[in-house]
């Protein structure tokens, strides 16, 4: 970090004049204070804190994260052969160091200065969701885990400058749901209980009401920037293709229609919680249209298909195991729209943070993330 002499002052505030010193837009124009990342949510975005929980959804074998560099090609607990929608974002807005796992070992000190990631494969909006994979973190617990974190940028920085950094320049993304359908509600065994209790209806007004519930804790610990992702195309995944048997240009219309319909009560609570929690901005991301739009019209992106997994097998789509050491791998890796039975690649993440970075309200509202950075 040129520019930064060390003192005697905490290394929370020489972390903090380094980071927000060397960040930022030139010439006339206003400086940029770049903070934290901190990153909630599932499979999608996790970095790896997985790695540290006895359970079955993990992402630490090869070839994961064959393209991540920092790792030298090594698997890292990410559920793609390279970066995340996180990390890219992150990287984008100027932040030095992608977001540490809240369960790494070194996930403090001055490490947390960057931000922290609390995302864990198979976790959801519902406690009860991803049960199957005997322990993740769901976002209840998430929230708990950014409560000790947020006591600790107090003793990093002081409470004031705390307390700026994380509500005025720190970005919280939150990428969570889909496994509420996948691994919850859409279970055809464990939840058919839960189906035949709950409407379609009153189960999503469950997953709205607990989601406000913690994005509302989260402001109440001074986090006021925030990104809330929908929920994509889950019927389109080759998991689903697959077990459903279905064409490469079709998808399951049942877990499509899920998504759609908890994501236009998605939209609604962050214009309510946009209107009535002062000072803050809650930000749509449109990840379900612009997934799909990368599956239907994927030969404009440079992809060869939008169906098939690039790692796994079984199937037309190799689109029943996951991805690990024993699963087939493509040699085209940059021209798959998916890793695996259900993530993206990172060719694919690229192409989605950038829309999410510089887009238009078609797919992020009210503002697009650089927008948000600057706010």
């Amino acid at each position: 970090m040129r520019g930064c002499k060390m003192g005697l002052l905490t290394v929370g505030l020489i972390l903090m004049g380094c980071l927000l010193g060397n960040n930022g837009v030139d010439g006339a124009n206003k400086k940029v204070a770049v903070g934290a990342s901190f990153i909630f949510g599932d499979s999608l975005v996790d970095a790896g804190n997985n790695n540290y929980l006895p359970t079955l959804s993990k992402a630490n074998l090869r070839p994961n994260g064959i393209d991540y560099k920092p790792s030298g090609g090594n698997p890292t607990g990410r559920f793609t052969n390279g970066r995340t929608i996180g990390d890219i974002v992150g990287e984008e807005l100027g932040i030095p160091n992608h977001a540490v796992p809240f369960l790494d070992p070194n996930a403090t000190g001055k490490a947390i200065l960057y931000g922290v990631n609390y995302a864990s494969g198979g976790g959801g909006i519902l406690n009860a969701t991803g049960r199957i994979f005997v322990n993740r973190l769901g976002m209840d617990v998430q929230v708990d885990f950014f409560n000790v974190t947020r006591k600790e940028f107090d003793k990093l920085m002081g409470v004031a400058k705390a307390k700026e950094y994380i509500g005025k320049r720190s970005i919280f993304s939150i990428t969570i749901g889909a496994n509420d359908f996948l691994n919850n509600y859409l279970l055809p065994l464990l939840s058919i209980g839960a189906r035949i209790s709950q409407t379609p209806d009153s189960f999503i007004d469950d997953m709205i009401s607990h989601l406000k519930n913690q994005l509302t804790r989260l402001y109440q610990m001074d986090a006021r920037k925030f990104v809330v992702g929908n929920v994509g195309p889950i019927g389109c995944i080759p998991y689903q293709k697959t077990i459903n048997q279905l064409n490469e240009d079709q998808c399951v219309d049942l877990a499509n229609k899920l998504a759609l319909q908890y994501n236009a009560k998605l939209k609604d609570l962050l214009a309510n919680l946009n209107k009535n929690l002062p000072s803050s901005t809650f930000v749509y991301a449109n990840v379900y249209d612009l997934v799909m739009e990368l599956i239907v019209n994927y030969d404009n992106y440079g992809f060869k298909t939008a169906s098939r997994a690039c790692c796994g097998n079984g199937g037309q789509f190799a689109g029943i195991i996951p991805c690990g050491p024993q699963s087939s791998l493509c040699t085209e890796r940059s021209r798959h729209v998916f890793w695996d039975p259900y993530h993206p690649s990172e060719a694919a993440n690229l192409i989605i943070a950038k829309k999410l970075l510089d887009g238009d309200h078609k797919y992020i509202f009210p503002l697009n993330l650089r927008q948000l950075r600057d706010l």
